[in-house]
């Protein structure tokens, strides 16, 4: 709906200087480029994801951070589960939040 919404501003912007039919032509353009920009940006991320090195992220904090940056939707509902029940228990959210915070240290006998 944004993209309509955002496609229809692009369209009446142009068509106050230049005619109606010039300005969705260029607000086509506009929007054809930037498919294309964003096509072209994923389909390098995709091919630069079989290069990388796999390493093991050190800690808790790092590991989740890693793991929602390779799967994002899975990041998304993390977030909305987690501030559900963080909502719900707030003495949670601080036992969390050490969790995440605390680095791991080598125990002394």
């Amino acid at each position: 709906m944004a993209m309509v919404a955002l496609g229809a501003t692009v369209y009446y912007l142009l068509a106050l200087a230049v005619p109606p039919l010039a300005a969705a032509a260029i607000t086509a353009a506009i929007f054809a480029a930037v498919a294309l920009i964003v096509a072209l940006l994923f389909v390098r991320r995709a091919h630069g994801e079989e290069e990388e090195e796999e390493y093991e992220p050190e800690g808790l904090g790092m590991r989740a951070f890693h793991l929602f940056q390779q799967r994002p939707i899975l990041g998304a509902a993390a977030a909305l589960a987690g501030g559900f029940i963080f909502l719900r228990n707030p003495a949670l959210a601080t036992m969390v939040a050490a969790a995440f915070t605390e680095k791991s240290r080598p125990r002394r006998r």
